[in-house]
């Protein structure tokens, strides 16, 4: 068995549509993936490649390929955080108290 297969699957259904929606995502860094779930950028393509439809992993493939946002190292100074600047801030008390 290789390291990768290993490696998903201790992943719930959840997990996997988790990883797989920050890899679509533009300022979700592969670092980010390995942080939170323990998988290396290469064992996330993997994992995609498995997952997803043969087309729809070109199409990703084809727009992950030179994204600097995808990894630290390659993200401009000053760009440290996950969220979007235009997203809006969810506050989680928004119940009015009459």
């Amino acid at each position: 068995m290789s390291k990768e297969s290993t490696e998903t699957q201790h992943l719930s259904a959840a997990d996997t549509d988790r990883i797989i929606e920050m890899g679509w995502e533009d300022r979700t860094p592969f670092e980010a993936i390995e942080a939170q779930f323990g998988l290396a950028e290469k064992e996330v393509i993997v994992l995609m490649r498995k997952t997803m439809k043969a087309s729809s992993f070109r199409m990703w493939r084809q727009r992950m390929t030179g994204r600097s946002t995808k990894h630290r190292a390659l993200r401009v100074e000053g760009m440290d955080h996950f969220k979007s600047k235009q997203q809006r801030s969810i506050s989680m008390n928004k119940i009015s108290k009459r």
